[in-house]
């Protein structure tokens, strides 16, 4: 069962950081309407989804406990427009030729998450995550300092999306339904602008622009079901390991395939980044054997 969690969790990050070349295919509609589609096709995906996978008394059960909850379903519509952001973001990114600042994004979310972690929730924050949270500031300095500009798409994917999955931990609901009801919430907005709004009228592209354009509900959905999958049956620090590789292979594609400048002093403030996760994850790493060693020789 953990074998079978762990493939599928490099599945799902292996799919995240390979989402950047179907982006790429994506030309000649804006960001802004390419997250429009995603948001409507993600949500008409995953309606499809719960009603072939028998999942519909689940589903309406949740729906339930959120309408119940107010507090739930503020937390919710939060949560949507932030994952809209991040996904906007993403887009804009890889659209405009600045994929290896989407990798960086997404190698600094786990120290992110460190540092909301310690602010709203009041962990304590171990001297690895502070050294790991250090480092990662530098070398993000390091970066604004070479660029003339602060690399405000990485920050805003890595601040969004960690503050997002921080609002996901406070509703006891599972990743199928909140997906739907997030997209769902959203939608009359995506809707708006794609028939009120957009310049080119809903659908009305190449044919292959359409296709992929309705088949990114299905690039956004597998991945995070394929995800929530592994996160049942595996430890949290074997995630930990293997979630680089979506940011990996995102700069590797950034670099190689899409040819975008990678200077000297670039790799050096990716150096410090790196190595602040390293520290991070032998930290977290060494607190995990220590726990175990304790609880066996209790």
């Amino acid at each position: 069962m953990k074998n079978k969690g762990i493939y599928y969790g490099l599945s799902a990050y292996v799919l995240w950081g390979l989402i950047t070349l179907y982006w790429k295919l994506v030309v000649g509609v804006s960001p802004l309407a390419t997250m429009c589609y995603r948001i409507l096709w993600s949500f008409v995906f995953m309606m499809v989804f719960i009603l072939l996978s028998g999942k519909r008394q689940q589903f309406i059960a949740e729906l339930r406990l959120l309408w119940r909850n107010k507090a739930y379903a503020g937390l919710i519509t939060l949560a949507s427009v932030l994952i809209s952001i991040n996904w906007f973001t993403f887009i804009f990114a890889v659209s405009a030729g600045h994929v290896m600042q989407a990798s960086l994004g997404y190698y600094i979310n786990p120290l992110v998450n460190v540092l909301l972690a310690t602010v709203f929730l009041k962990e304590r924050l171990s001297r690895s995550g502070l050294i790991a949270c250090l480092l990662a500031s530098i070398g993000v300095i390091m970066l604004s300092i070479q660029t003339g500009s602060i690399p405000y798409a990485s920050l805003i994917m890595a601040f969004s999306f960690s503050t997002y999955g921080l609002i996901k931990r406070r509703i006891p609901i599972s990743s199928v339904t909140g997906l739907t009801v997030e997209t769902g919430i959203i939608l009359p907005f995506a809707l708006v602008y794609m028939f009120g709004f957009s310049t080119v009228a809903f659908m009305d592209y190449p044919l292959q622009t359409n296709l992929l354009l309705a088949g990114a509900g299905v690039v956004t959905a597998i991945p995070l079901l394929l995800f929530a999958e592994a996160a049942k049956s595996i430890s949290y620090i074997t995630l930990g390991f293997i979630q680089y590789i979506n940011p990996t292979i995102m700069l590797l594609l950034a670099v190689f395939l899409f040819h975008e400048t990678y200077t000297v002093a670039q790799f050096s403030a990716f150096a410090f980044i790196w190595f602040g996760i390293a520290v991070f994850t032998y930290g977290t790493l060494g607190r995990a054997i220590k726990e175990r060693r304790m609880s066996v020789s209790k």
